[in-house]
């Protein structure tokens, strides 16, 4: 068994849905969910807030600085992520097919190093 990451991707100019859009792709998000808990690959995943609510903690020779905001600066975002336990990619790979077509975004798949 292997660990994937399955980040919900937000291209550059894309506005967030009305609300009852939204309404519907939670729906088909947390069924997907379901689905996911029901196979046993569900580990754990979660909605994040907008970029700016970001802080970048940096510590170099004892000093910590922190900053307001993400830690890349990119037209490009990441909504939410799911964090999946499968045999191998593929199985990983249908999972993020079936995420892209509830969300209607692209879906990255990575996965964790060591672990699993």
């Amino acid at each position: 068994m292997a660990y994937y990451k399955l980040s919900v991707c937000y291209p550059g100019g894309v506005t967030e849905p009305e609300p009852d859009e939204l309404a519907c792709i939670m729906a088909e998000v947390g069924s997907l969910n379901d689905d996911l808990k029901a196979a046993g690959a569900w580990v754990f995943g979660g909605g994040l807030h907008e970029p700016s609510t970001a802080t970048v903690v940096v510590t170099t020779d004892g000093s910590t600085s922190m900053s307001d905001g993400p830690f890349i600066e990119s037209k490009e975002q990441i909504g939410g992520f799911t964090i999946v336990e499968v045999d191998d990619l593929d199985a990983a790979l249908a999972w993020a097919a079936r995420f892209s077509t509830a969300t209607g975004t692209p879906i990255e798949v990575w996965p964790f190093a060591g672990i699993g």
